[in-house]
């Protein structure tokens, strides 16, 4: 049996989700959740979900799927206290160190491993596995037969409607670095639905649209059959910033799938929820690299907005109207765009051909609208909002529980009567009167009669058992108390269930095994041969991105490889990248996002030194060390263009090459993606790995934190890493000399 996994932002959307046939919500309290912008739930509102969701058998999950800080982490502690308090059935966490803890101190509470967790192979999963978790969110771009091989007792999770993130994971550095919103943090800007150009060198590249990070939605109805036959668990929809019509409609929609397949072994849907989907949201659709499509079935790159369904064209312009020739229905309410300048509005007034306001029009009326939009005769016109949609999807009514009776009548004892759910059975007497019948006694028929008047109560039955003499009498007052009494019972029983009324946790810290190192250290990546040459015989560490390179240098003791951020399976002493390689030994780099000091707790048993997050600001920074007494060993991003995103579409190979296999990356000229914002272009450039066929978008400028080494040596680091770009070595010897002063 699948799990159909629902979004919700708000308490509306809650209702709808289970109103629609949610198996499992997913959503998140005010603070530290990925989706920071959304409505979210205030405390009060998260004890009522979870008594709603517990009503009708759904299970809740609660996000804190941000990276923790140490300032935080008391306060996420305390959050977490609370969700545990009140029954929650799991949380979804990204930060490895909190899973850590809550693993430790919190051994009943299921913990699900977030998409951002970076989960692409069967190592991470052991990793995952090991720490106690129970369920992964998989990353997007894994296909459904590296899913089907994964042999693992985790349930797995994964995405199967909803925006997609172009960087792998949803890991992206992108807002971050330039908006100071960090994605990590869920104040994502979406920067990868910006208009972008493509440049080689100073060359600007002629592209099909401007949208070039910006994918497509997914939608996996045209392959669900597969999904359903899959080893994947939990069906998840994405969309807590969404409305609740939104909610509905795609619920509903993927719950009439589930239910089709286990009928019938077929997946169907009904053809009118297939066109309210797209008119509620698409930015087109796809079915992701979850089936193996190309760049080109995955992205959109001329619009990133809500594309919605074609209704009609303008025929006409005039000075006071715009004529639309609809080939679908349009009323007042609705929310239309005009294809080309991509305008939209609330269509709140439409007028017949003779200029009289309507409430709307059918297919093959022609209507007329204001002229106040940048449009022309024959432009296409989309609907993306409809009322009658949202409408429909939100006068939905619960679902109701099946449930069965018993009831028992004798003469001078209470009555009895046991009701029983799926899990639960509720028994319930009352001193009513039952008495032998002087004149009409009550029948068999009329004591059912009155237990099945569950009117507007969660529950329905279909199985009462009476167990009663023919000639009682038993007043009709006593039976509507008793099946009150026992609902009631059965509704506070199912509303609790998962309350700890009593808490008595004992917090286990974490055992550090103190090593420090006061040796100073510096480590550069280099990216070509040159600038490894130049550097082979300085005191530095090296890392080395390209396997081959690695493969040629790697008899000298201070060269390193990088391992890949996706499906490298290395046995040397590494920089590792992702959980998977841990297992290796070595040094960790900051993509395994360090924050606080129990993520350092845990990834000091399989490394040296590690990273800390190059999201942290000195002040973080400096709670750490202090945490510590300023020894542990950590190193520090001073210098160099970070990496913004890893992605698995390549712009060069879809938009320079056509979608067909080639060469460019290996050209030895420069790619960049590039920003025009107030005629200032920014221009971002893109790394490849010929190896493994991903992309790495750097960013524009240089972080420079050389001169701070004093400052950061005061807290108690002691190694500092660097990053090369494309320098020579007279531009990397200034480097070293600068560094070289500031760590005297």
């Amino acid at each position: 049996m699948k799990e159909l996994l629902v979004p919700v932002g708000n308490m509306d959307s809650l209702v709808v989700a289970i109103k629609s046939g949610a198996d499992a919500v997913y959503l998140a309290g005010k603070k530290y959740g990925a989706r920071a912008s959304a409505v979210n739930f205030s405390d009060e509102e998260m004890k009522e979900a979870v008594k709603l969701c517990h009503l009708y058998g759904v299970k809740i999950y609660i996000t804190v799927n941000t990276l923790i800080y140490e300032s935080e982490f008391p306060l996420v502690i305390d959050y977490v206290r609370f969700l545990y308090k009140i029954g929650v059935d799991a949380l979804i966490v990204q930060d490895i160190g909190l899973i850590s803890y809550l693993r430790r101190n919190y051994p009943n509470l299921d913990i699900h491993a977030s998409t951002q967790v970076h989960s692409t192979n069967e190592r991470t999963l052991k990793l995952l596995s090991g720490l106690g978790v129970k369920r992964v969110v998989l990353a997007r771009e894994l296909s459904i037969e590296e899913i089907n091989g994964f042999s693992t007792e985790l349930e797995l999770e994964a995405f199967i409607h909803g925006a997609l993130c172009v960087s792998y994971s949803g890991q992206c550095l992108f807002s971050s670095r330039i908006l100071n919103r960090s994605g990590n943090r869920g104040e994502c800007a979406q920067m990868c639905r910006l208009p972008y150009l493509l440049y080689c060198e100073d060359e600007k590249l002629q592209t099909k649209g401007q949208y070039l990070l910006s994918p497509k939605e997914l939608n996996t109805i045209p392959s669900f059959k597969q999904i359903m036959e899959s080893n994947i668990y939990s069906l998840k929809i994405e969309g807590r910033m969404k409305s609740p019509e939104y909610v509905g409609c795609v619920t509903k929609l993927y719950r009439s799938l589930i239910d089709s397949y286990e009928k019938s072994g077929e997946c169907f849907v009904d053809k009118e929820i297939l066109e309210d989907i797209s008119t509620i949201f698409n930015r087109s659709f796809t079915t992701g690299f979850l089936f193996n499509q190309s760049f080109d079935e995955v992205m959109n790159i001329k619009s990133s907005n809500h594309q919605g369904v074609f209704i009609g064209k303008v025929v006409d312009i005039r000075k006071k109207y715009i004529y639309v020739k609809l080939e679908k229905d349009l009323k007042q309410g609705d929310g239309i765009r005009f294809f080309k300048s991509n305008e939209g509005m609330i269509c709140n007034y439409i007028y017949d051909t003779h200029g009289k306001l309507i409430n709307g029009g059918k297919e093959g009326d022609t209507v007329l609208l204001d002229n106040r939009f940048n449009t022309e005769i024959g432009d296409s016109i989309n609907k993306t909002f409809s009322v009658d949609i949202k409408n429909k999807y939100l006068d939905l009514h619960y679902p109701k529980i099946d449930i069965s009776m018993k009831f028992i009548a004798k003469v001078s004892e209470p009555l009895y009567l046991s009701i029983k759910d799926e899990s639960n059975l509720v028994e319930v007497t009352y001193d009513g009167v039952v008495e032998l019948a002087t004149n009409v006694p009550t029948t068999k028929e009329r004591i059912e009669e009155q237990l099945l008047k569950l009117g507007n109560t969660p529950f329905k039955c279909d199985n009462v058992t009476i167990d009663t003499e023919n000639n009682l009498f038993i007043s009709i007052k006593d039976l509507n108390e008793l099946r009150r009494k026992a609902v009631n019972k059965l509704i506070m029983i199912r509303e609790s269930s998962g309350f700890k009324d009593e808490l008595s946790l004992k917090e286990v810290t974490s055992k550090y095994v103190e090593y420090y190192d006061e040796k100073m250290s510096v480590s550069i990546l280099v990216r070509n041969e040159e600038q490894l040459k130049y550097l082979l015989d300085k005191d530095v560490r090296i890392y080395v991105l390209d396997r081959r390179l690695y493969d040629k240098y790697k008899d000298y003791k201070n060269v390193f490889y990088r391992t890949n951020r996706v499906a490298d399976d290395f046995s040397d002493k590494s920089l590792i990248t992702e959980l998977g390689s841990l297992n290796n030994g070595g040094f960790g780099d900051y993509f395994l996002n360090v924050t606080n000091h129990e993520s350092i707790n845990f990834f000091s048993k399989y490394v040296d030194v590690i990273t800390l997050s190059c999201e942290l600001e000195d002040l973080e920074i400096e709670n750490i060390m202090n945490y510590y007494n300023g020894k542990v060993n950590v190193e520090l991003f001073v210098y160099g263009r970070l990496e913004l995103m890893l992605m698995k579409y390549c712009p060069l190979r879809y938009l320079v090459n056509k979608g067909e296999p080639c060469h460019i990356c290996q050209n030895n000229k420069r790619y960049y993606l590039a920003s025009n914002v107030n005629n200032d272009l920014k221009k971002y450039p893109l790394y490849t790995d010929v190896i493994n066929h991903t992309t790495h978008v750097l960013n524009h400028e240089l972080v420079n934190k050389i001169e701070s080494i004093p400052f950061y040596k005061s807290l108690g680091i002691r190694n500092f890493r660097i990053e090369l770009f494309n320098e020579n070595e007279e531009e990397i010897n200034l480097i070293l000399e600068l560094v070289k002063e500031n760590l005297c």
